[in-house]
């Protein structure tokens, strides 16, 4: 190995642990300010490393607010999202992908262009048709009379069931796939949802947990449009518990960091149980196009 690549390497190496370093203060900062006591927190000069240990931030961020309770509910509306969104989404690239009819290539254009619309766009939208939804939370046949699917965590799910990107993802892992398969079964007799849920789909396991990974992530780390929809606090999310530790223009952040940090655990939690199908999802669906 030539000096000068061994120097060029070395220069590399330096930079990326540079980089990695300053990537990973944020997180432990937010990991000592958590187990920090409260008056050494903002002490000048910067204490990285506390005096001592303490999990009275912890404790807090269970007993200011029903933390459980959010946590549950953010659980049970990521979940909900993950499982329609592995469905729905896997259904519908399965037809754009393996099925042929008449409007396929049109209708498949017209979602990579809903992929491109902001979703603050259509927020509004979204809301009117919730709340005006026909025979749903007191409405009558014309929407009106109810508040429709508001304040329910069913005007949370139904909207990204089926999102774009669930479809166009699931559509590119679908086309890696032989189509033999499907022209055999047929010639035997089988439906098209038979093909669909007895040989492609137990194929799809990377692209699944990929496409998991990032939904869950997507539904547990959302704010706004819970935010808008749920006025409950009984209904709350975890990530709208954790402005409770903010008031009078005060934060208080030991607690804060501390749920913040609680709440990032599913994600890990995942992500490692997922990673060898997720490198592997990552790896195929983007084969053809």
């Amino acid at each position: 190995m030539s000096a000068s690549r061994t120097f060029w390497q070395i220069i590399f190496y330096i930079v990326s642990i540079t980089i990695s370093v300053f990537m990973f203060l944020p997180f432990f900062w937010s990991l000592i300010t958590s187990l920090k006591p409260s008056d050494e927190i903002f002490s000048m000069p910067i204490r990285w490393l506390p005096s001592r240990l303490t999990w009275e931030h912890y404790r807090a961020a269970f007993t200011t607010v029903p933390f459980g309770l959010y946590f549950w509910n953010s659980l049970v509306l990521a979940a909900s999202g993950v499982f329609a969104n592995l469905f729905f989404g896997s259904l519908s690239g399965f037809a754009f992908a393996k099925l042929q009819f008449k409007l396929n290539k049109p209708l498949f254009r017209v979602l990579l262009a809903a992929m491109m619309i902001p979703g603050i766009v259509t927020m509004i939208p979204s809301f009117y048709v919730l709340k005006h939804f026909p025979f749903v939370g007191g409405n009558d046949w014309y929407g009106a009379g109810g508040n429709g699917f508001l304040n329910s965590f069913w005007g949370i799910i139904l909207p990204g069931a089926s999102g774009s990107f669930a479809v166009f993802f699931m559509r590119q892992f679908f086309l890696t796939l032989p189509s033999d398969m499907m022209e055999m079964a047929r010639i035997e007799g089988a439906g098209e949802f038979r093909i669909f849920w007895n040989i492609y789909w137990p194929l799809t396991k990377p692209a699944l947990a990929t496409l998991g990974i990032f939904t869950f992530q997507a539904g547990w780390n959302s704010f706004l449009w819970p935010m808008i929809i749920l006025n409950d606090p009984e209904k709350a999310t975890i990530q709208m518990g954790l402005q409770a530790f903010s008031y009078n223009h005060q934060t208080d952040f030991g607690p804060m960091m501390a749920g913040a940090l609680i709440a990032i655990v599913p994600i890990l939690i995942l992500f490692l149980l997922l990673q060898k199908y997720f490198v592997q999802g990552i790896a195929f669906s983007g084969i053809k196009g």
